[in-house]
């Protein structure tokens, strides 16, 4: 980092949310934090992503106090039942079939923290999606094209989404990983400003 701007860590591991902030224009460190990220249990899918991204975030604080960290969790939710990675090919093959021609909620937790200050805020942002009707052939050359296993759902917005995805309402860049409108304005309170115009 340059100038007295301070530090910035992204507390993730998802190339997906690297790009959307180098998008934005933000300059940031990439620390992974070493937790597992729990995928629902008792939790209801708010709770589920609110305690994943505060686990990542406080884990990669605890390292780095004198830092701004930003940690985010995304997990879906289809007829009451939350929705995480899948553990293999098969089990992201049967995730798109349950989701063709549905709407599902994808949420998406921000957690942002300078632990020497003592300073934190956290928030959950909501998009509904609505898949197209997937035939058997159009799931099977989707997988092929993409990594279904880091990605909750099994899919991704930004990697050929048009192709299963007729409609998101609410954030886009929410559905990716990381609701830019509003971890902008965030993080912006926290004295953390994109270096350049997108």
């Amino acid at each position: 980092m340059s100038g007295d701007r301070p530090r910035l860590i992204l507390a993730s591991s998802s190339p997906r949310r690297r790009q959307l902030l180098v998008n934005a224009g933000f300059e940031f460190e990439v620390v992974a934090p070493a937790v597992a990220e729990i995928s629902a249990g008792a939790f209801t899918l708010c709770e589920a992503t609110a305690w994943n991204a505060l686990r990542k975030g406080q884990n990669v604080a605890r390292a780095y106090p004198e830092a701004i960290v930003l940690a985010a969790a995304t997990l879906e939710e289809f007829d009451g039942e939350v929705i995480g990675k899948p553990a293999d090919r098969a089990a992201a093959a049967r995730i798109l079939r349950r989701l063709s021609a549905q709407t599902h909620v994808v949420a998406s937790s921000v957690f942002i923290v300078h632990l020497r200050r003592g300073r934190a805020e956290n928030f959950t942002i909501l998009s509904q999606v609505v898949f197209k009707k997937l035939s058997a052939r159009l799931i099977e050359e989707y997988l092929s094209r993409i990594d279904p296993l880091d990605k909750a759902g099994a899919y991704a917005a930004q990697a050929d989404g048009d192709a299963i995805i007729q409609n998101i309402r609410g954030s886009r860049s929410n559905v990716i990983g990381l609701p830019m409108e509003k971890t902008r304005a965030a993080l912006a309170r926290f004295g953390i400003r994109a270096s350049h115009a997108p």
